[in-house]
């Protein structure tokens, strides 16, 4: 949500610079479009954007201190039983005899 808040932040901004030079340009759908609609416009658009910021960060700090609690509870090892080695068998290079035929 904070990028989204950032992006949203450098829209809010363009705008702002855009509607202040040329309004009829930012505010294209109105019939006469005036800088103070435009100073109007972007304060509720950056209120938006601090709201976004605020709630993307409180999220990202609950996200980090749930992660840490979680962690912390599977630090204890569990004692695993260690497999013992077997021999494997290695076939021979001579095959046996074949029992004779009667």
């Amino acid at each position: 949500m904070v990028l989204h808040a950032i992006n949203l932040g450098l829209l809010t901004l363009l705008f702002f610079i855009v509607g202040m030079i040329k309004p009829g340009w930012a505010l294209f759908f109105m019939q006469k479009p005036s800088r103070w609609l435009v100073t109007v416009i972007t304060t509720v658009f950056f209120m938006i954007v601090m709201t976004m910021y605020g709630e993307g960060m409180r999220q990202h700090k609950l996200k980090k201190k749930h992660t840490k609690q979680t962690s912390a509870a599977t630090v204890a090892p569990i004692p695993v039983p260690v497999p013992e080695v077997a021999p494997v068998p290695v076939p021979t290079d001579k095959p046996k005899a074949a029992p004779p035929k009667k």
